[in-house]
């Protein structure tokens, strides 16, 4: 039995909400702001955005947290368990990745072939540090 479902977002801890609303919006194209809210007693922030294509991404501002870890690269997050980056599919790799570094991206992993032929993917970092992959599907 299937249990029907569909990929709602991701959500991602920041230390600056609003500088990364903004990174987000210019490098990745999230420029809707769908949902907002605030949790005075707590210090926290929200923001949930969206870009033209319906894809949502939840920042997190909460005042006073830190990272708990700094991982280098896709194979060092791996020494923590849980969630250690999130993906993006995308037309041509090689233009999303000079883009996102061009608009101050680190770069982690430049584009190389994936394991399923045909296939490309490469790793960035957002201006805080939180990794994202880039995915280049086969083409048929």
């Amino acid at each position: 039995m299937s249990f029907p479902f569909r990929f709602h977002h991701v959500s991602v801890s920041v230390a600056d909400l609003d500088a990364q609303r903004r990174w987000y919006a210019d490098a990745l194209g999230f420029t809707e702001v769908i949902e907002q809210f605030e949790v005075p007693d707590a210090g926290v922030r929200t923001a949930v955005v969206r870009t033209g294509g319906g894809t949502r991404l939840e920042l997190i501002e909460r005042a006073g947290s830190r990272r708990a870890e700094t991982f280098a690269d896709p194979m060092d997050v791996l020494r923590a368990q849980g969630y250690g980056h999130w993906a993006l599919e995308v037309d041509d790799l090689d233009a999303a990745y000079a883009r996102l570094t061009g608009a101050g991206a680190q770069a982690v992993w430049p584009p190389a072939d994936a394991v399923q032929p045909g296939a490309r993917y490469g790793y960035v970092k957002d201006p805080e540090g939180n990794l994202i992959e880039l995915i280049q599907p086969a083409r048929p």
